[in-house]
């Protein structure tokens, strides 16, 4: 037992080292996708075919075509836990007091994720607040999102038509840039319902399709966990558990020599691992919005046909400066530092969703105040974690809430420059020791 500030006495919690009873099937096949892992959840989860939320089981075949944020959001999730998804994705009661018209039966066992959601909770509570706060919010900054990308995606093509014509690699360089940030942008739109930004984050051979699943269902809602596949997509190649099993001196400190390379391998990888995945499975995972790519070679070749090879290769060379400012920006943004939980590390049983984003979270404070820098940078990480259906230009004017519940918990929220996490990252890839996270002074 320790004591709180008050006096009260507090049970020191039982700790563990991962946030889901069970490994999670399919995990180490060497070939990872989005949808195998779905597939997994559909082994894990208990759902019994359905639609899990908490405890209950649910049919929500006949609502999918009738749902706001997009048909495929439901469609995608059958046969699995969507608890995490459907208490951050709905942020007002509507959606929840529709439930019970869906209502199946109750669940046999219980919830593979050791996450809570309870009404006095850390999250709930803010969620309250959050929704309490929404009537006041100024949604003008909703549009100014809109006109970064719609902006940063003209920059792109004017860029790359300009370098295929001057023959530029820094004007190219430059095109790659801004092809970064209007998919870094794009993100948060993928986030929202349908809509047709979302789309731009197919500008250079990824998918905003896989995306939704990969970031969205995956590590939005474990991050830095063994259900993260942002985490076990690089294994064994970047190793960011503390697992000395599964990462050598190799690993742990050559990665900090060829990681960078890796990142202007991102986007190819991502096409290159879906033809494969196409070609063994059998199951298609192009469709037509992955022409999208296309647009801009198509638009640098009608500038310049007098040399086909020539237009492929300045093309090519956008890509991959796009991908690598990409992973530089994304791999530094929040979660690879030693200071934040990974599966592996100790953490409270049963810990508290919106907690628990906060333990894997350290934000970068260097980008806040700057809704260009916020939007193209994954900015006010942790509020956009728990809260993605929000447009990223909003996020600031919920921080008064978002401290004041932090308070309350008496629980330490965190930022840093960027030069620090990228510091943070590689000792991160070099750390094997296991480190226990107090997320509450309450039982330190």
């Amino acid at each position: 037992m320790t004591q709180t500030s008050n006096g009260e006495a507090t049970a020191v919690p039982r700790l563990v080292t991962t946030i889901a009873n069970k490994y999670p099937t399919f995990r180490d096949v060497p070939l990872k996708t989005p949808y195998l892992w779905l597939e997994g959840r559909r082994h894990d989860d208990g759902a019994e075919g359905l639609w899990r939320i908490h405890d209950t089981l649910y049919d929500l075949t006949e609502f999918a075509d009738r749902h706001p944020g997009g048909a495929s959001w439901i469609k995608l999730t059958k046969g699995t836990d969507i608890t995490e998804a459907f208490e951050t994705h709905h942020i007002t009661t509507r959606a929840e007091n529709l439930l019970p018209k869906f209502k199946v039966r109750e669940a046999k066992e219980p919830r593979n994720v050791r996450l809570t959601f309870a009404d006095d909770g850390f999250y709930r509570t803010l969620k309250r607040r959050v929704r309490e706060k929404l009537p006041e919010i100024d949604r003008t900054f909703v549009a100014t999102s809109r006109l970064i990308i719609d902006s940063l995606l003209t920059a792109a093509i004017v860029l790359a038509l300009g370098a295929v014509k001057s023959g530029s690699y820094l004007v190219a360089a430059a095109s790659g840039l801004c092809v970064c940030w209007t998919m870094i942008a794009a993100h948060n739109f993928f986030h929202q319902k349908d809509n047709w930004r979302m789309r731009l984050f197919n500008l250079a051979f990824v998918s905003y399709r896989e995306w939704r699943i990969s970031h969205v269902l995956s590590h939005h809602h474990y991050p830095n966990s063994i259900m993260d596949l942002e985490i076990s997509y690089f294994e064994p190649i970047l190793c960011w558990l503390p697992n000395p099993q599964l990462k050598g001196n190799i690993q742990r400190f050559g990665a900090w020599i060829y990681g960078p390379f890796m990142y202007s391998s991102v986007f190819i990888g991502e096409f290159g691992k879906r033809t494969i995945s196409t070609i063994t499975t059998g199951k298609n995972e192009f469709f037509a919005d992955d022409l999208i790519t296309l647009i801009l070679p198509t638009l640098m070749y009608l500038v310049d046909s007098s040399c086909l090879f020539g237009v492929l290769k300045m093309w090519l060379f956008i890509v991959v400066v796009a991908s690598f400012c990409f992973g530089l920006i994304g791999l530094n943004a929040a979660h690879h530092h030693p200071e934040v939980f990974h599966s592996g590390d100790k953490i409270p049983d049963e810990i508290d969703f919106g907690v628990y984003q906060i333990a894997t979270v350290i934000d970068r404070a260097d980008v806040k105040g700057s809704q260009f820098a916020v939007l193209t940078s994954f900015g006010d990480h942790c509020l956009h974690h728990m809260f993605p259906t929000l447009d990223h230009g909003i996020l600031p004017q919920l921080y008064p809430v978002f401290h004041k519940t932090c308070e309350e918990f008496e629980t330490t929220y965190r930022e840093c420059s960027w030069l620090h996490h990228i510091i943070g990252q590689h000792r991160q890839l070099a750390r094997v020791e296991p480190q226990v996270y107090n997320p509450s002074k309450k039982w330190q």
